[in-house]
């Protein structure tokens, strides 16, 4: 058995063109918007959310959470342009959210299911909220890891390795597990290959875009996830 770790977004899941969904839904609420002013203002909320996502460890924070991501998306709208004054906050989070939805790339659940039917143990762990857990689950992959942990969660953001430890432990191995060959796979050099090496695992890098997968330094370069259950053999 192999254990293998895993990135949420940019390795699983990828998020949906949220521009025209948010002016789709400020439509239906009688807000006009183009769709390069909604682009901008949800640049602005999207870097705020990265900034503050690991204050969301539970209900309640989350909820306290979206709440300031509506208000930032309402300050820039109204910056970019657009009237959305006479929109309640209620009603613009229940927009944003509906506008940020989470999709699995194409080939992850067929390698999912090659990983588990092979008997290696998965586990999600991602710089997200404590929603992860939501979006996997709405995304289909929920049902095909082992465990999924989110820095909110964890106390602790990739590249630290406190936050692998956990996944670890939710995988049923340990912080000793790197030497038993266990991998993390992501697509950023900085949190993924980075966290990986501090921690002890094998780092696998996800560059998409069709660049023909390599081994760079030492790091294996694979162009899906297709290509891991070769890997995790």
């Amino acid at each position: 058995m192999t254990i293998v770790l895993l990135d949420a977004m940019g390795t699983l899941l990828e998020l949906e063109q949220p521009a025209p969904r948010l002016v789709a839904g400020l439509r239906s609420c009688g807000v006009a918007v183009s769709e390069a002013q909604a682009a901008t203002a949800l640049g602005a909320e999207i870097a705020f959310y990265r900034a503050h996502h690991d204050s969301a460890c539970d209900a309640p924070s989350l909820a306290l959470l979206r709440e300031h991501c509506s208000a930032v998306l309402r300050e820039a709208l109204t910056r970019a342009g657009a009237d959305v004054q006479a929109l309640s906050p209620a009603a613009l989070r229940d927009v944003l959210l509906a506008a940020l939805r989470f999709r699995a790339y194409p080939e992850v659940p067929g390698a999912l299911r090659e990983l588990r039917a092979r008997g290696h143990r998965l586990v999600v762990v991602s710089n997200w909220d404590v929603s992860l857990h939501d979006a996997l689950r709405d995304s289909g992959l929920a049902a095909l890891v082992d465990g999924a942990i989110s820095s909110a969660e964890a106390g602790a953001a990739k590249p630290d390795p406190r936050i692998f430890a956990r996944a670890l432990a939710l995988a049923g191995g340990d912080a000793e597990a790197g030497a038993g060959g266990a991998l993390h796979v992501g697509d950023s050099p900085a949190h993924d290959v980075a966290g990986a090496r501090a921690a002890g695992l094998r780092p696998v890098l996800v560059v998409r875009a069709g660049r023909r997968p390599a081994v760079l330094d030492g790091v294996a370069v694979v162009g899906s996830l297709a290509e891991l259950p070769a890997l995790a053999a």
